[in-house]
């Protein structure tokens, strides 16, 4: 009997740890230490004791708002993925809600350690994290770019928590992001249009219909490859300008075929591959400016 209820516990955790997406939250840390590298132009920076809070902040602040996400769901999981932790019965909604209070402490914990102003840029990350799960993904173009700031404040953070405020490549790469993501979320929505149909989630898909939104899915790759020449422009890349311009190059390429390729969508299954191929793009130019940044 003992061993059966411990076995349940160990089900429980495991469960409980699913919630947070692990990989989706890592690489939110990730960022975090991204920014702090792009920044600072530093291989010690990224092992030091700010990269370690700030990854755990991201990391943190990140996997609340993915449980939060499972608890607000609980409805439509339990019909779309009735496996889900929550739907399936291996976890509680109160067990839910007081994992996430734990991760939201824990986050808030690490970001006040590295000062005030990331204290606050964490609770702003928190928040809208909160309020996209809560209601925001219901609000079309609006909860796109919750989720597009979302990809964006990772690198501020990890500028900031350096003492940094001025125009540098975290902040670049920050927009870059931003306008990447909402060409992304407006993909994704023509992609899930009847699965948001039935969950009344108003994309721009389902309120303009989805030749708009593939035009402005295609804008926004391009502003995205536009601003991808601001530090070359503003003169921040020093001895990595031909490095720089080498990698973001071939981002480049990928994200011009995007803005073309998802004018031409006409099946679901085209905007699912077109997705993949945006996360990757966004990937390879974190990396672009990730080198980039410490070789400046």
């Amino acid at each position: 009997m003992n061993s059966g209820n411990q076995l349940m516990k160990g089900s429980e955790i495991s469960s409980l740890f699913a919630m947070i997406r692990p990989a989706n939250s890592v690489l939110v840390g990730f960022a975090v230490i991204v920014g702090i590298a792009v920044t600072s132009h530093s291989y010690h920076q990224i092992f030091s004791f700010r990269a370690l809070f700030g990854f755990l902040t991201g990391f943190f602040v990140s996997s609340f708002s993915m449980v939060s996400n499972d608890i607000y769901d609980v409805a439509s999981d339990s019909v779309n993925q009735p496996r889900r932790p929550i739907p399936s019965g291996s976890v509680t909604v109160r067990q839910a809600q007081a994992f996430s209070i734990i991760l939201l402490v824990l986050g808030l914990t690490a970001s006040a350690a590295l000062g005030v102003v990331t204290l606050s840029i964490a609770a702003l990350f928190a928040l809208i994290g909160w309020y996209y799960n809560y209601q925001g993904k219901k609000l079309g173009l609006f909860g796109n770019s919750l989720v597009a700031l979302s990809l964006a404040i990772p690198y501020v953070f990890g500028s900031v928590s350096l003492g940094d405020y001025s125009i540098n490549l975290a902040y670049i790469l920050a927009l870059t992001s931003f306008l990447a993501g909402m060409g992304r979320e407006i993909l994704k929505g023509i992609a899930d249009v009847e699965g948001d149909q039935l969950r009344k989630v108003r994309t721009v898909a389902i309120s303009s219909g989805t030749k708009t939104a593939a035009r402005l899915a295609s804008i926004f790759f391009i502003l995205a490859v536009l601003t991808s020449v601001l530090p070359i422009v503003l003169n921040l890349l020093d001895g990595a300008f031909l490095v720089y311009t080498g990698l973001i190059i071939v981002v480049d390429v990928i994200f011009i075929y995007l803005a073309i390729e998802v004018l031409k969508i006409k099946e679901e299954k085209e905007s699912l591959k077109l997705k993949t191929v945006a996360l990757g793009g966004m990937m390879l130019g974190l990396v672009a400016y990730l080198i980039s940044g410490l070789l400046a």
